[in-house]
């Protein structure tokens, strides 16, 4: 393709994104993924588990995965829920919200660098056209009629 797609230009952007996460998440010892789940999770109350899974847009079965990373690492522990025996609240143990905290200043640093590069008017459509498409995925309003092979 002559032009990018703007497909290439979200997968592109996305995946120098979480490289660049992954990169400063490795400094401490962590990864992105790890990051994200620490800040799904609340850090007074715990996060029910069955809750985190679509919080983080995530498998039960890769999630369990980083739970289980976490649990062995010292950032988090179980307990059962108290008004739901059946279920389970995952909490950040001190070292959890040590490395929670961490986490969410790369982030935060990350929103300050394109903020003083991107002008408030472009970030302002980057979002809108992002929530389009957002909006457009949510509704199943692209593949509303089947795409011949040939």
């Amino acid at each position: 393709m002559r032009e990018k797609t703007i497909d290439y230009v979200l997968r592109a952007t996305w995946m120098a994104v979480s490289k660049m996460y992954n990169e400063e998440a490795g400094k401490a010892g962590s990864t992105m993924a790890t990051g994200f789940a620490l800040l799904s999770i609340d850090p007074e109350g715990g996060t029910p588990s069955t809750s985190l899974g679509p919080k983080m847009g995530m498998e039960a079965t890769s999630l369990s995965r980083i739970l289980k990373n976490m649990e062995e690492k010292g950032l988090i522990i179980r307990k059962k829920n108290p008004s739901d025996g059946r279920s389970v609240l995952i909490h950040l143990t001190d070292f959890g919200k040590e490395m929670r905290d961490y986490s969410k200043r790369v982030v935060l640093r990350f929103d300050e660098a394109v903020k003083e590069s991107v002008s408030e008017e472009d970030l302002k459509t980057f979002i809108a056209v992002a929530d389009t498409i957002m909006d457009l995925i949510n509704n199943k309003k692209i593949y509303t009629d089947q795409i011949s092979i040939r």
